[in-house]
C-alpha cells in the first residue's frame, strides 16, 4: 500500500505518528488528572502550604535604648575617673567624655584637692548600676540611676611615700546620678551625688 503524504503541514508520516502520539499521551495526561481532581472519594492534589513567616527579634523601644546608653555613659564616667585618678590628673580630657556638667565639675574638683594634698588613688570602684526613672518615655532625654558602688579596692595613696591615706576606710556607698542625652546624640553624667560608707 502506498502512503500518500499531505504537503499542506509539511509533516511526514513518522512526524504525524509522533504528533499523534504526544497529542494523545497529553490527552490522557489531561483526562488523568481531571478523574484526580472530580468525584466522590477522589484523591486532591496536594496544595502548595505556605511557608511561616520568619521570626522577628522585636526592636528595642526608645526606653529600652537610652537605659543602655546611659549606664554605659555612667560606666565609663566611672572609669574615666579611675583612670585619672592614678595620677590624680584634673585636667585629663578623658573625664569628659561621659561627664558634663556639675558631674565633670565635681571630679576635676575631686581630682584637684587630691593633687593638692599630695594623693593619688589606686584600684578601681565597683558599681551597679540600675535605672529608675526614664523621661519622658516615649522620647527619653533623661535617666535616672540608683548604684551601690563599692569603693573598697579604691584606695587612696601619698605621693610622696606610696602609703596608704588615712581618709578612713571605703566600702559600698548609695550613688544617685542623672544622665541626660545632649544635643549631638550622645548621653553624658550630668550630675551625681555620693553618700556615706554602708549606705546600701
Amino acid at each position: 500500500m502506498q502512503l500518500t503524504i499531505d504537503r499542506g503541514n509539511g509533516m511526514s508520516p513518522r512526524n504525524t505518528r509522533s504528533a499523534v502520539t504526544a497529542f494523545a499521551a497529553a490527552t490522557g495526561l489531561f483526562i488523568t488528572l481531571s478523574a484526580c481532581s472530580s468525584g466522590e472519594g477522589a484523591s486532591q492534589v496536594p496544595s502548595a502550604t505556605p511557608a511561616p513567616p520568619a521570626s522577628t527579634t522585636p526592636s528595642a523601644t526608645p526606653a529600652d535604648t537610652a537605659k543602655q546608653l546611659a549606664i554605659a555613659a555612667y560606666l565609663g564616667m566611672w572609669s574615666d575617673m579611675a583612670e585619672a585618678a592614678i595620677t590624680s590628673d584634673w585636667q585629663s580630657p578623658k573625664l569628659a567624655q561621659n561627664a558634663t556638667a556639675e558631674a565633670l565639675s565635681k571630679m576635676s574638683r575631686g581630682l584637684y584637692a587630691d593633687r593638692y594634698n599630695g594623693l593619688i588613688t589606686k584600684g578601681k570602684p565597683e558599681n551597679n548600676p540600675q535605672v529608675e526613672s526614664v523621661e519622658p518615655a516615649d522620647n527619653p532625654t533623661v535617666v535616672n540611676i540608683v548604684d551601690c558602688g563599692d569603693d573598697s579596692s579604691w584606695l587612696k595613696y601619698r605621693i610622696d611615700n606610696g602609703q596608704p591615706a588615712d581618709d578612713g576606710p571605703g566600702g559600698r556607698r548609695h550613688i544617685n546620678a542623672m544622665v541626660k542625652k545632649a544635643v549631638d546624640g550622645s548621653w553624658k553624667v550630668t550630675d551625681f551625688a555620693i553618700q556615706d560608707v554602708g549606705t546600701c
